[in-house]
């Protein structure tokens, strides 16, 4: 079949107001070399960026914003952070099964990072929220056909703050230094409601996905007394603002979040992403939040997505539609994102068996 973008059928999803024509796709980033694989082409500018995703079957585009490009900067962005390459260890290695062989991995410093006293702190070079890169939001517009949106990630209202200190230098500060912890997250805050802002302004944005991963597979990485009280206060600020807005709101963290579910849906999250199978069951979250939240997400890249055959991922996605998806309320996707060690065959596979066995009313 030829999808057609309808970010309707998304909204519809997100929303939990009944079934959609069929299941969406979803996913917050689908990495380079997929992309280019996929497009045959190489991904040179943002019309390249939307017809992929046009051609892949999503009904939106996810972009980029906020603080979050500090750290990484999009693809295709115009503005690249000097301080980028001194925030992240990045090395090269052979991290793709894509033509080339080799691809660049970032990852945040475990032990110092760069703001671990007052006098750093201070001289670090914060951003304006007004100075940051929104031209790949700006050049979208002209290219999206009828129907589509765009869906912008920011977030990283935790992760931003041990990235810039070190995950061992914020533990230790949360007893020794919690003014500087305190400090560094309002900063964190300042910059990315002001940038939220500017994002809400845009007329083809069609909903707002807030990643900040907060836990691992068996457990939550922070206190929850910790998330009450810096983090989820200001995720309910950025719900009520986008939803001022008429815009659904998306919250992703990896790992085993069930303590704290209660309180993603307090915050005004529409949707849960990505529902790491190792760490929930996603038909029993469906059975207990399936009327407050969308499920997206939850086919697995620690073994079927990335090692497993094409039958067997559309073995996987079949199984999933049939235990989340009646009712709606469910969109498939990978659980993270389709990262370049995601064969092509099996990312082909995923989408194919949405098309195929997603069509409301269920026939499966």
């Amino acid at each position: 079949m030829k999808p057609e973008p309808n970010f309707a059928r998304f909204r519809k999803a997100l929303t939990r107001q009944g079934e959609p024509d069929r299941v969406p796709l979803a996913e917050a980033g689908v990495d380079y070399d997929v992309k280019c694989a996929f497009l045959g082409r190489p991904i040179q500018g943002v019309a390249d960026e939307v017809d992929f995703w046009v051609k892949a079957g999503y009904d939106f585009v996810p972009i980029q914003a906020g603080f979050r490009e500090v750290f990484w900067p999009h693809h295709l962005s115009r503005k690249r952070s000097e301080k980028a390459s001194e925030m992240t260890h990045r090395k090269q290695g052979n991290y793709t099964v894509y033509e080339g062989g080799t691809s660049e991995r970032a990852w945040a410093p475990e032990g110092r990072g760069m703001i671990t006293n007052w006098e750093e702190f201070h001289a670090f070079p914060w951003p304006k929220a007004e100075d940051l890169d929104y031209s790949v939001i700006e050049e979208s517009k002209a290219c999206l056909p009828e129907g589509m949106k765009v869906v912008v990630y920011m977030g990283y209202i935790y992760t931003s703050v041990w990235w810039l200190m070190g995950f061992e230098t914020f533990c230790f500060a949360l007893k020794e230094n919690p003014g500087l912890v305190e400090a560094v997250q309002e900063k964190i805050k300042e910059i990315q409601s002001q940038a939220l802002k500017i994002v809400v302004g845009f007329d083809h944005l069609g909903a707002v996905w807030h990643p900040d991963d907060i836990a691992y597979s068996e457990a939550l990485i922070i206190s929850p007394s910790y998330l009450r009280r810096y983090v989820f206060p200001w995720y309910k600020w950025a719900a009520d603002l986008c939803g001022q807005r008429g815009l659904p709101v998306i919250y992703h963290s990896d790992g085993k979040l069930n303590e704290v579910i209660p309180d993603i849906i307090d915050c005004g999250f529409s949707a849960l992403h990505p529902i790491e199978p190792k760490a929930m069951d996603i038909a029993e979250l469906k059975r207990q939040y399936g009327k407050e939240l969308c499920l997206i997400g939850n086919i697995d890249l620690g073994y079927t997505l990335t090692r497993g055959t094409p039958a067997e991922v559309e073995e996987e996605v079949k199984q999933r539609i049939r235990d989340v998806g009646p009712g709606g309320g469910y969109c498939v996707g990978s659980s993270n994102s389709v990262t370049s060690y995601v064969p092509l065959a099996n990312f082909n596979a995923m989408r194919e068996a949405t098309f195929k066995y997603g069509r409301y009313p269920l026939q499966i």
